[in-house]
Protein backbone atom coordinates (compact mmCIF):
# COMPACT_ATOMS: atom_id res chain seq x y z
CA UNK A 1 0.00 0.00 0.00
CA UNK A 2 1.59 3.26 -0.78
CA UNK A 3 2.07 6.13 1.57
CA UNK A 4 -0.04 8.94 1.64
CA UNK A 5 1.43 12.19 1.29
CA UNK A 6 -0.20 15.07 3.02
CA UNK A 7 0.75 19.24 2.79
CA UNK A 8 1.31 21.18 5.98
CA UNK A 9 -1.73 22.27 7.85
CA UNK A 10 -3.91 18.66 7.02
CA UNK A 11 -2.35 16.98 9.59
CA UNK A 12 -0.86 17.38 13.44
CA UNK A 13 2.35 17.18 13.83
CA UNK A 14 4.32 14.00 14.16
CA UNK A 15 5.95 15.23 17.17
CA UNK A 16 9.14 13.31 19.38
CA UNK A 17 10.20 9.91 18.35
CA UNK A 18 8.60 9.27 15.21
CA UNK A 19 10.80 9.25 11.67
CA UNK A 20 8.84 11.60 9.05
CA UNK A 21 9.84 10.40 5.97
CA UNK A 22 10.00 13.15 2.89
CA UNK A 23 9.98 13.89 -1.02
CA UNK A 24 11.01 16.79 -2.46
CA UNK A 25 10.14 16.24 -6.20
CA UNK A 26 11.77 19.69 -7.74
CA UNK A 27 15.03 18.33 -6.66
CA UNK A 28 14.49 14.95 -7.24
CA UNK A 29 15.53 13.83 -3.45
CA UNK A 30 13.91 11.45 -0.47
CA UNK A 31 14.65 11.50 3.10
CA UNK A 32 13.75 10.96 6.47
CA UNK A 33 13.96 13.39 9.40
CA UNK A 34 13.73 12.68 13.01
CA UNK A 35 13.85 14.29 16.67
CA UNK A 36 13.86 12.26 19.13
CA UNK A 37 12.60 12.99 22.94
CA UNK A 38 11.55 11.00 25.49
CA UNK A 39 12.99 7.76 24.21
CA UNK A 40 16.33 8.97 23.26
CA UNK A 41 16.03 10.74 27.61
CA UNK A 42 15.38 7.34 28.55
CA UNK A 43 18.14 5.57 27.02
CA UNK A 44 20.67 7.75 28.17
CA UNK A 45 19.61 8.39 31.73
CA UNK A 46 19.12 4.82 32.38
CA UNK A 47 23.09 4.83 32.17
CA UNK A 48 23.77 7.93 33.76
CA UNK A 49 26.55 8.79 31.10
CA UNK A 50 28.86 11.82 31.39
CA UNK A 51 27.53 14.34 28.93
CA UNK A 52 30.31 14.10 26.18
CA UNK A 53 29.42 10.30 26.62
CA UNK A 54 25.80 10.49 26.26
CA UNK A 55 25.82 13.12 23.47
CA UNK A 56 27.59 11.24 21.42
CA UNK A 57 25.67 8.25 21.74
CA UNK A 58 22.78 9.97 20.67
CA UNK A 59 24.18 11.16 17.30
CA UNK A 60 24.64 7.42 17.04
CA UNK A 61 21.15 6.69 17.77
CA UNK A 62 19.51 8.94 15.71
CA UNK A 63 21.74 7.91 12.78
CA UNK A 64 20.71 4.45 13.70
CA UNK A 65 16.76 5.35 13.42
CA UNK A 66 17.38 7.03 10.59
CA UNK A 67 18.53 4.38 8.33
CA UNK A 68 16.97 1.53 10.10
CA UNK A 69 13.49 2.72 9.33
CA UNK A 70 14.20 2.60 5.63
CA UNK A 71 14.37 -1.34 5.99
CA UNK A 72 11.95 -2.67 3.68
CA UNK A 73 11.59 -6.49 5.50
CA UNK A 74 11.45 -7.84 9.00
CA UNK A 75 15.25 -7.88 10.41
CA UNK A 76 17.91 -5.52 12.60
CA UNK A 77 19.99 -2.92 11.54
CA UNK A 78 22.86 -1.55 13.75
CA UNK A 79 25.57 0.99 14.23
CA UNK A 80 28.80 0.18 16.02
CA UNK A 81 31.86 2.26 16.21
CA UNK A 82 35.17 0.66 17.77
CA UNK A 83 38.08 3.31 17.91
CA UNK A 84 41.08 3.99 19.91
CA UNK A 85 39.42 7.21 21.96
CA UNK A 86 38.16 8.00 25.11
CA UNK A 87 34.70 6.34 24.09
CA UNK A 88 36.00 2.98 22.76
CA UNK A 89 32.50 1.36 21.64
CA UNK A 90 29.57 2.16 20.50
CA UNK A 91 26.37 0.33 19.89
CA UNK A 92 22.97 1.21 18.43
CA UNK A 93 20.19 -0.79 16.90
CA UNK A 94 16.63 -0.85 15.08
CA UNK A 95 14.84 -4.00 15.52
CA UNK A 96 11.73 -3.99 12.82
CA UNK A 97 9.28 -2.31 13.13
CA UNK A 98 10.01 -0.01 15.57
CA UNK A 99 11.80 -0.83 18.83
CA UNK A 100 15.85 1.17 19.64
CA UNK A 101 18.25 0.07 22.23
CA UNK A 102 22.09 1.61 22.60
CA UNK A 103 25.04 1.87 25.14
CA UNK A 104 28.18 2.91 24.85
CA UNK A 105 31.58 2.09 26.87
CA UNK A 106 34.28 4.33 28.06
CA UNK A 107 37.69 4.67 29.66
CA UNK A 108 36.68 6.92 32.91
CA UNK A 109 40.19 8.21 33.07
CA UNK A 110 40.58 8.85 29.27
CA UNK A 111 37.65 10.97 29.09
CA UNK A 112 38.78 13.08 32.17
CA UNK A 113 41.71 13.85 30.33
CA UNK A 114 40.15 14.64 27.29
CA UNK A 115 37.31 16.63 28.89
CA UNK A 116 40.40 19.03 30.84
CA UNK A 117 41.94 19.34 27.33
CA UNK A 118 38.46 20.74 26.11
CA UNK A 119 38.73 17.77 23.57
CA UNK A 120 35.33 16.37 23.55
CA UNK A 121 34.18 16.76 19.88
CA UNK A 122 32.38 13.21 18.99
CA UNK A 123 35.89 12.70 16.83
CA UNK A 124 38.16 13.58 19.00
CA UNK A 125 36.18 11.44 21.66
CA UNK A 126 35.87 8.04 19.27
CA UNK A 127 39.76 8.23 17.93
CA UNK A 128 40.73 6.18 14.96
CA UNK A 129 38.88 2.86 14.51
CA UNK A 130 35.92 1.53 12.13
CA UNK A 131 32.07 2.13 12.05
CA UNK A 132 30.47 -0.81 10.87
CA UNK A 133 26.91 -0.87 9.86
CA UNK A 134 25.14 -4.49 9.51
CA UNK A 135 22.15 -5.20 8.51
CA UNK A 136 20.42 -8.19 9.75
CA UNK A 137 17.68 -10.30 7.70
CA UNK A 138 17.80 -13.25 10.18
CA UNK A 139 17.16 -16.59 8.70
CA UNK A 140 15.86 -14.91 5.29
CA UNK A 141 19.28 -13.64 4.31
CA UNK A 142 22.66 -13.82 4.90
CA UNK A 143 23.95 -10.60 6.96
CA UNK A 144 25.81 -7.52 5.03
CA UNK A 145 28.08 -5.64 6.95
CA UNK A 146 29.76 -1.91 5.49
CA UNK A 147 32.70 -0.75 7.18
CA UNK A 148 34.21 2.79 7.12
CA UNK A 149 37.12 3.91 8.38
CA UNK A 150 37.07 6.39 11.61
CA UNK A 151 39.79 8.83 10.55
CA UNK A 152 38.85 12.02 12.26
CA UNK A 153 35.95 13.27 10.77
CA UNK A 154 32.77 13.86 11.95
CA UNK A 155 29.89 11.34 12.44
CA UNK A 156 28.08 12.88 9.79
CA UNK A 157 31.00 12.79 6.65
CA UNK A 158 31.36 9.21 7.65
CA UNK A 159 28.01 8.04 6.85
CA UNK A 160 28.26 9.76 3.38
CA UNK A 161 31.35 8.07 2.68
CA UNK A 162 29.26 4.74 3.86
CA UNK A 163 26.53 5.78 0.99
CA UNK A 164 29.01 6.25 -1.32
CA UNK A 165 31.16 2.98 -0.92
CA UNK A 166 28.01 0.65 -0.15
CA UNK A 167 25.10 2.17 -2.31
CA UNK A 168 26.61 4.67 -4.71
CA UNK A 169 23.72 7.15 -3.73
CA UNK A 170 24.44 10.91 -3.32
CA UNK A 171 23.50 11.42 0.43
CA UNK A 172 23.99 13.92 2.91
CA UNK A 173 23.41 13.33 6.98
CA UNK A 174 22.59 15.71 9.42
CA UNK A 175 23.07 14.97 13.14
CA UNK A 176 22.54 17.17 16.43
CA UNK A 177 22.15 16.51 20.20
CA UNK A 178 21.57 19.01 22.70
CA UNK A 179 21.07 19.27 26.70
CA UNK A 180 17.89 20.82 27.80
CA UNK A 181 17.82 22.67 30.91
CA UNK A 182 14.13 23.89 32.19
CA UNK A 183 11.20 23.26 35.19
CA UNK A 184 8.58 20.70 34.99
CA UNK A 185 4.57 21.31 35.57
CA UNK A 186 5.43 21.76 39.52
CA UNK A 187 8.17 24.20 38.84
CA UNK A 188 10.91 21.94 39.29
CA UNK A 189 14.29 22.28 37.58
CA UNK A 190 14.72 19.23 35.13
CA UNK A 191 16.97 18.15 32.95
CA UNK A 192 16.73 15.98 29.10
CA UNK A 193 18.47 14.83 26.52
CA UNK A 194 17.38 15.97 22.75
CA UNK A 195 18.84 14.70 19.46
CA UNK A 196 17.53 15.50 15.92
CA UNK A 197 18.41 14.59 12.59
CA UNK A 198 17.70 14.10 8.63
CA UNK A 199 19.14 12.19 6.36
CA UNK A 200 18.46 13.29 2.04
CA UNK A 201 19.44 11.36 -0.77
CA UNK A 202 18.97 12.10 -4.26
CA UNK A 203 17.00 9.68 -6.65
CA UNK A 204 16.36 10.56 -10.12
CA UNK A 205 14.78 8.46 -13.04
CA UNK A 206 17.76 8.91 -14.82
CA UNK A 207 20.86 6.88 -12.89
CA UNK A 208 23.58 8.40 -14.57
CA UNK A 209 22.60 11.73 -12.83
CA UNK A 210 23.59 10.29 -9.55
CA UNK A 211 27.44 10.79 -10.78
CA UNK A 212 29.62 11.97 -7.87
CA UNK A 213 33.05 13.69 -7.45
CA UNK A 214 35.45 10.85 -6.54
CA UNK A 215 36.34 10.12 -3.09
CA UNK A 216 39.53 12.18 -1.82
CA UNK A 217 42.34 10.32 -3.17
CA UNK A 218 40.68 8.51 -6.43
CA UNK A 219 42.33 8.37 -9.10
CA UNK A 220 39.47 9.11 -11.32
CA UNK A 221 37.30 12.49 -12.44
CA UNK A 222 37.46 14.80 -9.59
CA UNK A 223 33.94 15.98 -10.63
CA UNK A 224 34.53 19.67 -11.61
CA UNK A 225 33.19 20.78 -15.62
CA UNK A 226 30.16 19.89 -17.01
CA UNK A 227 29.83 15.86 -15.90
CA UNK A 228 30.19 16.98 -12.06
CA UNK A 229 27.72 17.27 -9.64
CA UNK A 230 24.48 17.29 -11.10
CA UNK A 231 22.66 20.73 -10.25
CA UNK A 232 19.65 19.63 -8.39
CA UNK A 233 21.24 17.72 -5.90
CA UNK A 234 23.95 20.58 -5.45
CA UNK A 235 20.94 22.58 -4.28
CA UNK A 236 19.17 20.11 -2.13
CA UNK A 237 22.93 19.60 -0.49
CA UNK A 238 23.46 23.47 -0.45
CA UNK A 239 19.73 23.41 1.30
CA UNK A 240 20.48 20.69 3.91
CA UNK A 241 24.17 22.11 4.95
CA UNK A 242 22.40 25.15 5.68
CA UNK A 243 20.22 23.34 8.99
CA UNK A 244 21.55 24.88 12.62
CA UNK A 245 21.96 22.05 14.81
CA UNK A 246 19.65 24.35 17.30
CA UNK A 247 16.54 23.29 14.56
CA UNK A 248 17.06 19.78 14.66
CA UNK A 249 16.77 20.01 18.20
CA UNK A 250 14.37 22.33 19.31
CA UNK A 251 11.54 21.35 20.53
CA UNK A 252 9.09 24.19 19.23
CA UNK A 253 10.61 23.87 15.62
CA UNK A 254 9.13 20.53 14.73
CA UNK A 255 10.14 17.88 11.99
CA UNK A 256 7.78 18.94 9.19
CA UNK A 257 8.30 22.57 10.01
CA UNK A 258 12.06 22.51 9.63
CA UNK A 259 11.30 20.82 6.07
CA UNK A 260 9.35 23.40 5.02
CA UNK A 261 11.59 26.11 6.03
CA UNK A 262 14.14 24.31 4.20
CA UNK A 263 12.10 22.80 1.12
CA UNK A 264 8.96 24.85 0.47
CA UNK A 265 10.46 26.80 -2.43
CA UNK A 266 10.68 23.07 -4.22
CA UNK A 267 7.60 21.31 -2.84
CA UNK A 268 8.03 19.08 -0.27
CA UNK A 269 6.28 16.39 0.99
CA UNK A 270 5.75 14.28 3.64
CA UNK A 271 4.29 10.84 4.99
CA UNK A 272 3.09 9.27 7.69
CA UNK A 273 5.69 9.29 10.77
CA UNK A 274 6.91 6.36 11.97
CA UNK A 275 7.11 5.75 15.85
CA UNK A 276 10.23 4.63 17.23
CA UNK A 277 10.66 3.00 21.04
CA UNK A 278 13.02 2.05 23.93
CA UNK A 279 12.61 -1.54 23.81
CA UNK A 280 14.97 -4.05 24.27
CA UNK A 281 15.24 -7.40 22.98
CA UNK A 282 16.83 -9.04 25.84
CA UNK A 283 14.55 -11.36 28.53
CA UNK A 284 15.26 -14.27 31.02
CA UNK A 285 14.29 -16.91 28.61
CA UNK A 286 17.28 -16.04 25.81
CA UNK A 287 20.18 -15.47 28.66
CA UNK A 288 19.12 -18.71 29.97
CA UNK A 289 19.20 -20.48 27.12
CA UNK A 290 22.80 -18.58 26.65
CA UNK A 291 23.86 -20.11 29.94
CA UNK A 292 23.04 -23.70 29.48
CA UNK A 293 25.71 -23.36 26.77
CA UNK A 294 28.19 -23.16 29.57
CA UNK A 295 30.31 -25.95 30.81
CA UNK A 296 30.48 -27.15 34.56
CA UNK A 297 33.11 -25.09 35.27
CA UNK A 298 31.93 -21.92 33.68
CA UNK A 299 28.43 -21.96 35.32
CA UNK A 300 30.61 -22.47 38.64
CA UNK A 301 33.21 -19.58 38.28
CA UNK A 302 30.34 -17.08 37.20
CA UNK A 303 28.84 -17.96 40.49
CA UNK A 304 28.61 -15.35 43.15
CA UNK A 305 26.72 -16.14 46.33
CA UNK A 306 25.03 -18.83 45.14
CA UNK A 307 23.81 -17.40 42.22
CA UNK A 308 24.83 -16.07 38.72
CA UNK A 309 23.37 -12.61 37.90
CA UNK A 310 23.65 -11.15 34.25
CA UNK A 311 22.74 -7.82 33.14
CA UNK A 312 21.98 -6.20 30.13
CA UNK A 313 24.20 -3.93 28.99
CA UNK A 314 21.55 -2.48 26.63
CA UNK A 315 18.27 -1.84 29.31
CA UNK A 316 20.60 -2.71 32.37
CA UNK A 317 17.77 -5.24 33.21
CA UNK A 318 19.49 -7.64 36.30
CA UNK A 319 18.66 -11.55 35.50
CA UNK A 320 19.23 -14.03 38.15
CA UNK A 321 19.34 -17.89 37.76
CA UNK A 322 19.99 -20.67 40.58
CA UNK A 323 22.54 -22.92 39.30
CA UNK A 324 20.55 -25.97 38.89
CA UNK A 325 18.15 -24.22 36.84
CA UNK A 326 20.97 -24.52 34.02
CA UNK A 327 21.96 -27.82 35.05
CA UNK A 328 20.83 -29.98 31.91
CA UNK A 329 17.65 -32.20 32.38
CA UNK A 330 18.14 -35.84 33.25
Amino acid sequence: MAEAAAALGQFDFAGDDHVVPFQVDGLDVRGRAVQLGPMLDAILERHHYPAPVARLLAEVVVLTVLLGTSLKFDGKFTVQTKGDGPVDLLVADFSTPENVRAYARFDQALLNKAIEAGETEPEQLLGHGVLAFTIDQGKFGQPYQGIVALDGTTLEDIAGVYFRQSEQIPTRVRLAAAELFDRDNAGKPRHRWRAGGLVAQFLPEAPERMRQPDLHGGDGDTGSGPHGEDDSWAEARSLVETIDADELTDPLVGTERLLFRLFHERGVRVYEPRAVFDRCSCSRDKIKGVLKGFTAEEIEASQEDGEIAVTCEFCSTTYRFEPTELQPAE
